[in-house]
């Protein structure tokens, strides 16, 4: 029986599917090109894809009925047909809780970068302008006392809220229904004209898509700051680039619409945004213990057991 898996993965994972007497094969490459995605899931039984793969009907169908499992490595399936999967009787799996902390570390980051100026410190250092102090020199916002403003209030959410009490920040959120925690639920709009910094931790669905568009960004308090860690696909781009350019304070991005986002970008040319590479849950430990529960989850369906995390 043969397995593909779309990137390397750290860790051991990828040894112990071969210890089960499973035929692996793994693509070496950083990009995989969707004519080979198409002809690398010809008769496998189990597919473990990144958030970069576009899992829809006719990678299934290329596949064959021999197809049981695809196993995410992530948490968001929104890169899977899921209603595709169902009507062909193949698992979905995620890896959820697991990457809970790297995530909420990653946003801390974001949000420190983005309020004291960080990169464009460095860069004014590394460019050769730091020729002495200067009491209005890269000027940026106190934390203490500001409102966080979380939209989606998950594991990453709640731990990012733990993390912001600590830098004495007041937290207020918004989700599909109010929770039983310690921060007071507010309406999403309300949210948005209260919140100093705005921190986006909700899935990305049909009704999620561009939840942030332009009426709402310019909704946001003015001189506010926007985080995004979840889906780029939340955020309209496009209005978040004028958003940038005198409404908003700035923006710590590690997701973005589109994705991969292209050099040429004017999003680039924003020196108060701060852009990384989907790094979120890239912490080595993180990252190994996601592809152990991917493999958990894709050797227990071709044994026939109930996989630990399913979606489908």
């Amino acid at each position: 029986m043969r397995v593909f898996v779309t990137r390397t993965l750290p860790g051991p994972a990828l040894e112990w599917l071969r210890e089960e007497g499973l035929e692996v094969e793994v693509h070496q490459g950083l990009l995989l090109p969707r004519e080979e995605l198409l002809k690398k899931v010809e008769g496998v039984v189990g597919l473990i894809p990144t958030v970069e793969d576009r899992i829809d009907e006719e990678v299934m169908e290329r596949a064959g009925p021999g197809l049981k499992v695809i196993a995410c490595y992530s948490v968001g399936v929104d890169h899977v047909d899921l209603e595709a999967a169902r009507r062909r009787g193949i698992r979905v799996t995620h890896t959820p809780g697991v990457l809970t902390e790297a995530t909420a570390d990653l946003t801390l980051a974001l949000l420190l970068a983005v309020a004291r100026r960080v990169v464009e410190g460095v860069d004014y250092a590394r460019g050769g302008q730091w020729r002495a102090w200067h009491p209005e020199l890269l000027l940026g916002l106190d934390l203490e006392g500001l409102t966080l403003g979380i939209v989606g209030m998950g594991r990453i959410g709640q731990a990012v809220a733990k993390r912001a009490q600590a830098f004495g920040m007041r937290v207020v959120y918004t989700s599909r229904t109010p929770k039983p925690l310690p921060y007071p639920f507010l309406p999403l709009e309300e949210l948005l004209a209260r919140a100093d910094i705005v921190s986006l931790h909700a899935p990305l669905t049909p009704e999620t898509h561009r939840l942030l568009n332009r009426e709402r960004l310019f909704a946001m308090k003015p001189g506010a700051i926007l985080l995004n860690t979840a889906r780029g696909g939340l955020v309209d781009t496009e209005a978040l680039v004028e958003a940038l350019d005198g409404h908003l304070f700035g923006a710590g991005l590690d997701v973005t619409d589109p994705e991969p986002l292209p050099p040429e970008h004017p999003l680039y040319a924003r020196k108060n945004a701060v852009i990384t590479p989907h790094l979120g849950s890239a912490g080595r430990r993180t990252r190994e213990r996601m592809a152990m529960m991917a493999v958990e989850n894709l050797l227990a369906v071709l044994k026939g057991l109930e996989p630990p995390n399913p979606v489908v």
